[in-house]
């Protein structure tokens, strides 16, 4: 096996199930694969213009495939749209307790309330820890940009959750943001 095969093989290997969860929150279920397949397929051709942090590469192009192939209006909607639709019975049944199920109920409702770009922002934090500058490159807009949203959609997603908490609900008013919404599909 020559030198770029083997980058190849580490970086799929490496990276495929983040490319994946990053890709089915943005394009219908059955085409998931077919665009994460994609692009790997970019990868494999541009092996050697791939950066040594390979990941917010990655993740950038398959934000541009998806919205090739599935049309950019409405897209970020629906990507808040399917992290709400992530708690199935299946998953409900996988919790060992209630407060779990309940937290992660309160958080994707709160999710919910931000803007596409303001969830985008914090997904492509905490999900998937990139840093401000490599989620900007991957979301398409500056440094400065990026960091607004994020800070806008940190700070509507910390009052969401409170706004649950004052309502009654079992959700800690200000929970550690990456729990809120680390959990992986």
């Amino acid at each position: 096996m020559d030198e770029q095969e083997a980058r190849f093989t580490r970086l799929y290997e490496t990276y495929y199930r983040n490319v994946f969860g990053y890709v089915v929150l943005r394009v219908a279920p059955q085409a998931a694969d077919d665009v994460t397949n994609e692009v790997f397929t970019v990868a494999w051709r541009k092996i050697d213009e791939i950066p040594e942090r390979a990941l917010p590469w990655l993740l950038a192009v398959a934000r541009n495939l998806a919205r090739q192939s599935h049309g950019a209006a409405g897209q970020t909607r629906r990507l808040v749209d399917r992290m709400a639709g992530l708690t199935t019975d299946a998953d409900l049944h996988a919790w060992d307790a209630a407060d779990h199920v309940i937290a992660r109920d309160h958080a994707l409702a709160a999710l919910r309330t931000l803007s596409p770009k303001e969830a985008e922002a914090v997904t492509l934090t905490a999900w998937h820890g990139l840093d401000p500058a490599d989620a900007a490159r991957v979301a398409g807009c500056s440094r400065a940009t990026f960091t607004v949203r994020l800070h806008r959609g940190r700070r509507r997603l910390a009052r969401a959750l409170g706004a649950s908490h004052d309502l009654g609900a079992e959700a800690p008013a200000r929970a550690p943001r990456t729990r809120v919404i680390q959990e992986k599909p």
